[in-house]
């Protein structure tokens, strides 16, 4: 090999881009060997390939230029063992959210796409089948007097942050029994977060589910539909009923078009 490289022969040798090179060169993290005292051009000699690898494995992790820098001197072991340490514990936290940003992606794309197929639908309202689901159940809601949905919905995402429940997932309405909903379906005893990483697990099994379009807490005429569906097809409602919004404001601007799933637990009413 030659004595000296010039700028793209390096850069051809160790896949670092040219103007890397040079701006790894204006900031004295890695300067050529030698520059042409008469034309300034940069040449590198072949040890420097070596040399260059510390830069370019601690930049592809991601650790400051500044913090390669301070110690390309002065590494050792200790110190070096220290600085990807202490990027193992960033990147830990960044995969975390990367997760978490992912798994939000994935229930809102399943959500909204249950809002689509149920539109598609002649009915508003069937009994089927639903997997178990998880979620994260916030404290018991108090409604003061005149207050409706949003008020305890305003302070359920107030404490959102101190009690870790995440809000960019959807969040519902939680009714302890059917009859909680039906008789004030606008007010729920809790709110839920469906995070998939919740210890509450909706169980699977069979379920009225219904929707209606309309604003937060607004359900029209649904409860009496629900309860004219029931008694029509012999069925007993059980256990809590759920309501989410699976078109909400992050896919639809008119609050009035948005769309509600209600489900609770239902079977076949024993004969007396």
């Amino acid at each position: 090999m030659k004595d000296f490289l010039s700028v793209n022969e390096f850069s051809k040798f160790s896949g670092i881009e040219k103007t890397t090179l040079r701006y790894w060169d204006e900031i004295g993290l890695f300067s050529p060997a030698k520059r042409d005292p008469n034309n300034n051009y940069r040449y590198y000699s072949p040890d420097q390939l070596i040399a260059v690898h510390f830069v370019t494995v601690l930049s592809e992790l991601n650790i400051p230029l500044k913090s390669i820098d301070s110690m390309k001197n002065e590494r050792n072991p200790k110190s070096v063992i220290q600085l990807i340490e202490h990027q193992e514990k960033l990147l830990d936290q960044e995969m975390r959210k990367l997760q978490e940003r992912y798994s939000v992606i994935h229930e809102r794309r399943a959500s909204i796409l249950e809002g689509i197929k149920a539109l598609k639908s002649e009915s508003s309202i069937e009994v089927t089948y639903l997997e178990e689901m998880a979620g994260v159940l916030g404290p018991p809601n108090a409604f003061g007097d005149g207050e409706d949905f949003h008020d305890p919905f305003s302070r359920f995402c107030h404490l959102a942050d101190e009690l870790r429940i995440n809000v960019n997932y959807q969040i519902g309405g939680f009714h302890e029994t059917p009859d909680s909903f039906l008789e004030h379906p606008g007010q729920p005893d809790r709110f839920i977060s469906y995070d998939p990483s919740g210890n509450y697990k909706r169980p699977a099994g069979n379920y009225l589910v219904a929707y209606s379009r309309g604003y937060y807490g607004q359900f029209g005429d649904l409860p009496e539909k629900i309860k004219a569906y029931t008694a029509e097809n012999a069925l007993a409602l059980s256990g809590p009923a759920f309501t989410t919004y699976v078109f909400d404001e992050i896919c639809l601007d008119d609050p009035s078009q948005y769309l509600v799933q209600v489900c609770v637990a239902a079977s076949k009413r024993r004969a007396v």
